[in-house]
Formats: structure tokens, sequence, C-alpha cells
């Protein structure tokens, strides 16, 4: 039980006279602790202002994968937490453990500041001030954070694009000249004076070839390649080294070649033969721009399903498609070494949800896992119906997290993350989505062999 005489030999109260002295031990309690014992932990609301009597406390803050004691409270009058008293959103910013027994005056915070007010008055208001000031300070510092995420995305996502336009754009000034090369060799045949019904069978011949043969053995393409340089070259085929490579990418072989050199002799053979390696070449450049303009095309549809600018609020919508878009944004962060995996339902039903507010959940999750292998290892996202619901896993085959990280994953301001890393979107705002504005749940499952993040959602609004 604390008496008066207990706060009259603090220095912290000197001033107060015995009635407000006994005012206070009449709205406080005494909280007596042992080693070990948590009298309060950081990121919860700091509902109540704690003052040292007897003993020590440490004060910690988890750092990494470890609690690192940034203070000691171990003179009497020493104190932490009451933030509450002025900031509806104060927290602890450190966790209380007892180190050594003793005793702590536990005041909470509503009666702090009414205790405040009457006293000192000024001194009341200058709090106040104080913490709204520092609130404003520090939701300028995090939308400063999300914006150079947002410039992280930007930069990755301009790095993906920059590829496919820039193939894009070397196919073009290859196909120039190879165009120029097809409009010559045309010219040669006209010179050698081929027929049309010549000209005919050699463009048959063109079309009967296979083209490129995806996955073929590198050693066996070599062997053909040497093998058809041969016989050009025993046929005074020209440049034979350089059509060679080109005929057997398109499909061509030693007997192809024999088919062309009954319909073409002498100086002909060596035209003919190279207005169909113009041809195919002009072919492969025109499927490689094709692929580069396709590419273009599929992440700024993902982009816009990721945003859904082009959709109302609330939807009907694929929860596979969101989550697919989502994998593109974040392409330039799946490169080397993390592998994903896709376990989606073929039965999965549609859902009513906002779809750009889960888009950013499921690309903070991505992220987080991404994070946790460190660049290599396996994310595998699975989706499949459960009665009225449907439910999203995503697997990381990380370390896991400690019991201390994973039980505050989900506080506001909680983060392990260095500023500009992550997607400026914290595990308490995904939380918030799924479950205020779906009405679903998530929670997490951790250990040594990695962390599976799983997100429940209704199939249809609630009414």
């Amino acid at each position: 039980m604390i008496e008066v005489a207990d706060l009259s030999r603090l220095d912290l109260f000197a001033g107060l006279t015995q009635a407000q002295l006994a005012e206070l031990v009449a709205a406080a309690d005494e909280v007596r602790f042992v080693p070990g014992d948590v009298l309060f932990r950081s990121g919860e609301r700091a509902d109540a202002w704690w003052v040292l009597l007897e003993g020590r406390v440490d004060l910690l803050r988890h750092v990494g994968r470890e609690d690192v004691v940034v203070r000691v409270m171990d003179l009497p009058g020493r104190w932490a937490g009451g933030f509450g008293a002025w900031d509806e959103q104060g927290v602890y910013i450190a966790t209380g453990r007892g180190a050594l027994p003793g005793r702590i005056l536990r005041l909470p915070a509503p009666a702090l500041r009414d205790l405040t007010k009457a006293w000192l008055p000024l001194a009341s208001r200058l709090l106040e001030g104080l913490y709204s000031t520092a609130r404003s300070i520090e939701s300028t510092a995090r939308q400063r954070e999300s914006l150079v995420t947002l410039g992280t995305l930007a930069a990755g996502l301009a790095h993906e694009i920059n590829n496919p336009i820039a193939a894009a754009a070397r196919a073009t000034d290859s196909l120039r000249e190879v165009s120029s090369h097809l409009l010559a060799t045309l010219g040669q045949l006209a010179g050698e004076e081929i027929t049309a019904k010549q000209f005919t069978a050699l463009d048959e011949l063109r079309r009967d070839l296979p083209g490129r043969q995806v996955g073929r053995d590198a050693l066996a393409v070599a062997d053909a390649e040497q093998a058809l340089e041969g016989w050009l070259d025993r046929h005074e085929v020209l440049e034979a080294w350089q059509l060679a490579p080109v005929l057997v990418a398109g499909g061509a072989d030693v007997e192809w070649c024999a088919r062309v050199a009954v319909v073409f002799d002498g100086p002909s053979l060596t035209s003919g033969l190279r207005w169909v390696v113009n041809s195919l070449s002009m072919d492969s450049l025109l499927g490689e721009i094709g692929e580069a303009t396709r590419r273009v095309s599929e992440l700024v549809g993902a982009v816009r399903s990721y945003s859904q600018m082009d959709r109302g609020s609330r939807q009907t919508i694929d929860v596979t498609e969101g989550i697919e878009s989502s994998l593109v944004i974040l392409g330039h962060k799946l490169r080397a070494g993390v592998t994903v995996v896709r376990d989606y339902a073929p039965d999965l039903p549609t859902i009513d949800a906002y779809p750009g507010e889960l888009n950013q959940v499921w690309a903070n999750l991505v992220d987080n896992a991404v994070d946790a292998v460190e660049g290599s290892g396996t994310l595998r996202i699975a989706t499949r119906p459960d009665a009225d619901d449907v439910v999203v896993e995503v697997v990381d085959t990380g370390p896991g997290m400690s019991p201390e990280v994973a039980a505050r994953v989900f506080e506001a301001f909680y983060t392990t993350k260095d500023v500009g890393r992550g997607t400026g979107l914290g595990l308490d705002i995904a939380r918030r989505i799924v479950v205020e504005r779906h009405g679903g749940s998530i929670d997490v499952d951790t250990g040594p062999g990695g962390t599976t993040f799983r997100v429940r959602l209704p199939r249809r609004a609630a009414s």
C-alpha cells in the first residue's frame, strides 16, 4: 500500500503539498514485481504513468532479432509512460521488465491528466501542444517514408518496363538492317533471272521449315551447324559460316538444303539461301518486338489492375487476378534466387471487395516474404475456398519470427525494417483493410521453417 511518505521523499514530487500527495496516492495503486515481470509493453497504449518506488526496471526495445536495454529505472522517482494523458494515440516506446524485486506506482493516464490540469494548468496545455506537435511530426515522417517506398516501387517498375522497351528498340534497329538485306537479295535473284516458278518453290520450302525449336540441346545445335556449314562449303555457298546458324535456328538441315539445291544451282543457290536467311531473321525480330510490346502491355495492365484506377470502389473480383498484378509490380524483387510457387484453387469463387485496397495487402505480404528469405528461397501463394470464405496464404521459407515479434506484427507503428524498405504499408493497416473494411481476418504462423500469413475473406459483404 502506497503511503504519502513514500512520495514525499522523492525529488520528483518536490513542491507538492501533503493534500496533493494524498490526492495522488488515492488515484494510484501499487504494483509489486519480481525479475522477469513485464509491467508494460512497447507499442501498447500508454494508459498509465509508472513511478519507481523500489527495485529496478529495465526498459527494452526490440532491435533486429533481440531485445536491447535502452534505459534502466534504478532510482526511486524515475518514471515511464503516461503519454496517453495528452495523446490519445500515445504508446509505450519501450517495454518495462522487472530486473530486481521492487514496487512501482501506477497512475491511470486520465487521472494524471486531471491532476495536472488542476495543479498546473499551463503545464498541462504545454504538454498537450507538445504531444500534438510530436504526433504531427511522426505523421509527416511516415508520409515521407511512404513516398520513399513509392519511389522505390516506381524505380523497380520503370526497370521492368525499360527492359522490353530496350529489347524492342534493338530489334527495330536490326529489323531495319535485315529488311534492307532482304530487298538486296531480291534484287540479286532478279538479276540472276530466276523464274517465278523457282521463286515460288523456294518460298514453299521456306514455309516448310519448322521454325525455332525451344529447348533444343546446345550440343546437338552445334553439331547441326557444323554439318550444314560443311555442306554449304562443298556447294560453294558464300559466307557459309554466317548462314548456317540462322538456317539451323529456323529448322533447316542438310536434307532441306539439298531440296533447295534442286531448285537453284550455282550463284543463285547463295542468293536464294540468303533470301531465306533474311526472311527467317525478319520473322525472329518481329517475334521479339511482339514479345516486348506484349510484356509492356502486360505491365501496364498489371499497374492498372493493381491501382484499380478504372474501377469503382467495391467490386465483385477474382482474388487471383489481384495477387498476380501485385506479383508483377514487385517483379524486380523476385528475380534472383526467389522461386514463386502458385497454388491457386481452380474453383475459387469471386468475392465482394475493395480490390485496390486488397492489392496493397497482397503486395505488402509478398514484400515481407521476399525480405524474409533475403533473396534466396521459396515464396508460395495458395488460395482455396472454405465454406463461405476465400482463404489466401502467403508462405515463405525464411528463418521465421521470434515470438515477441510475431505477437506485435499487427501493432500500429511497429516495424523491424529500415526506412525505404517495404511497401510503406504496415501490417496494422493491412489488418484494418482485411478486418474492418472486409469483415475478414488475418493471422500469422511462424517458426524456424518459415512464416505463413493467412487471410480469410467473406465471399459476400455483410449487409
